[in-house]
């Protein structure tokens, strides 16, 4: 009976491996030396090994580490972990509310999101995670250890973090809530309350639909003056690609977007173009940045800037131009949607480029005026610094060994304290002024 479990369990392995090569390669198939080879592994550790194993976390070990020697966005997202992605992109979700990323076996976190329990407590970005309910992180995977820290509202998780600028580590206890992301924010700025200020936390299904009802309050509001906007994407860590395109088609009245493209299949471009026409009837705009804008977020930003539609201001992004594909998968027949729920692979499949054809992988987007945030931290800006080539098995865009991406994610908690937004106030000031 062990003997089919192991044989079923090998079946479904190798359904993965395959799924894999099918999706990366032309024609590559698994040998016979290579489906036995995984045959005898898989029966040697479960005769031999010292404990009593469970086939299931065995099989589920074996693909992500063939996953994670690829890049630092593939992985296998069990069943409970992909109904929680699709959780996280509705915009609603229970647990503390923070993006993270494993790094050297520990869970690194890129950034809080802006009021949760996280932010609240007082993590901050470049945090290391290395105890969850006093259980260590070490030799889990990114999923378990996420997982860990979801649970129900009103439920107490004790986070123990590593610090950069302390000498020890030290335990947090977070009250677990239900996270609403909040998305988009808008309020009005500068001396004469005449600039827009445009908040997106992350890009989720919700966030167009919020920031186009947002901006029309605004344009429709009795006695408005706004004459100019700031949008702020610091520490904003991405979310949908259709998201990002359709923020930015908001501000443009034509041309390209985002292309993405398939190195290892030439010809292969899929490009996005501006159709809406811009809401803003071309008032200025400043975007702001630092080392937490990721992915959409970079997207919004490359492609503002290479259009010349907005100056963007800040650190250099994280430099996340990688796309990932999910792809479902079911017992009976690999990724068929209605049949039985097995997970889903989530593999980079494609890279970003702006319209002007950069690659924002491990480069990230280079403001037009860079504006290093002061810290309490001795007033060092480079504390709470992330990015793309800070991760293990990145993927580099050049041979040369001088890419790099990413920067402090710190803002202060009080807005008179914020050098970055109020630079850019008053930049604004200063180009409404000359209008």
């Amino acid at each position: 009976m062990k003997h089919i479990k192991i044989h079923q369990k090998l079946f479904l392995i190798i359904a993965y491996f395959s799924l894999i090569l099918s999706i990366t390669s032309q024609a590559k198939t698994l040998d016979r030396e290579e489906i036995d080879l995984l045959n005898k592994v898989l029966n040697i550790v479960d005769r031999e090994y010292i404990e009593e194993t469970e086939q299931d976390d065995l099989i589920e070990a074996a693909i992500n580490g063939m996953l994670k020697s690829l890049d630092p966005h593939s992985s296998y997202l069990p069943p409970r972990d992909f109904e929680n992605l699709q959780n996280d992109t509705s915009g609603e979700f229970g647990g503390i509310g923070i993006e993270v990323t494993m790094e050297n076996g520990l869970i690194q976190v890129i950034s809080p999101i802006d009021e949760t329990p996280a932010q609240k407590a007082g993590l901050l970005s470049g945090d290391y995670i290395t105890h969850i309910n006093k259980e260590p992180i070490l030799g889990k995977s990114l999923n378990e250890a996420v997982d860990l820290m979801r649970g129900k509202p009103n439920t107490e998780v004790l986070i123990t973090i590593v610090r950069e600028d302390l000498d020890n580590a030290f335990d947090v206890t977070i009250l677990r809530d239900i996270i609403q992301v909040p998305g988009v924010k808008t309020e009005s700025k500068g001396k004469k309350n005449n600039i827009g200020y445009i908040r997106i936390s992350a890009f989720n299904e919700k966030t167009s639909e919020k920031l186009f009802r947002e901006l029309l309050n605004q344009k429709n509001a009795l006695n408005s003056n706004i004459r100019g906007y700031i949008l702020d994407l610091r520490r904003n860590p991405g979310g949908l690609l259709k998201q990002a395109i359709e923020v930015t088609n908001m501000f443009l009245d034509n041309g390209e977007i985002v292309s993405t493209k398939r190195p290892r299949f030439e010809g292969k471009v899929n490009s996005f173009g501006a159709n809406r026409g811009d809401l803003l009837s071309g008032k200025p705009l400043i975007i702001l940045v630092n080392g937490g804008s990721a992915s959409a977020s970079e997207i919004v930003a490359g492609a503002l800037q290479d259009h010349n539609r907005a100056i963007i201001i800040g650190t250099r992004t994280f430099g996340k131009g990688s796309v990932q594909t999910l792809y479902p998968i079911n017992k009976n027949n690999l990724y068929f949607p209605n049949s039985k729920n097995l997970g889903a692979l989530k593999l980079t499949t494609a890279e970003y480029y702006t319209p002007s054809g950069r690659s924002i992988q491990a480069e990230g987007i280079m403001p037009d005026f860079i504006i290093e945030q002061k810290t309490t931290f001795d007033n060092n800006p480079d504390l709470y610094k992330v990015g793309e080539t800070q991760l293990s098995q990145f993927i580099s865009k050049s041979d040369k060994d001088t890419n790099q991406s990413g920067s402090s994610t710190y803002i202060p908690s009080d807005s008179k304290d914020d050098t970055q937004l109020n630079l850019a106030i008053e930049i604004m000031e200063k180009l409404l002024s000359r209008i």
